[in-house]
């Protein structure tokens, strides 16, 4: 399989993940950045980033087993897609209200 093909399948895994989530949380990813904007999805970002790190340089036993490195940075990649999406809707509603 070549990297487009590999990349095309986590896209699509991505999305799936993606969608079961956001109907368990309501949401959420949504109302909490049209309230605090962009430093709630930095804050979000940061915090996987932190969990990145913790399951790779720092070497220590984890606590939570069920959460790979994998599991992370697609979290990652999702929080960084949602990020451009919520984006995205904020520019289209500032254009639809002439600005």
């Amino acid at each position: 399989m070549d990297k487009v093909q590999r990349h095309t399948e986590i896209c699509t895994y991505l999305s799936i993940l993606y969608e079961t989530k956001n109907k368990d949380y309501g949401d959420s990813f949504a109302k909490s950045f049209d309230e605090y904007g962009m430093t709630m999805s930095c804050i979000r970002l940061e915090d996987k980033l932190n969990r990145l790190k913790a399951l790779t340089v720092k070497n220590q036993s984890q606590q939570v087993k069920d959460e790979s490195v994998e599991d992370t940075l697609m979290d990652l990649a999702n929080y960084a897609i949602m990020t451009v999406i919520e984006l995205q809707i904020k520019e289209e509603k500032n254009h639809g209200k002439g600005k």
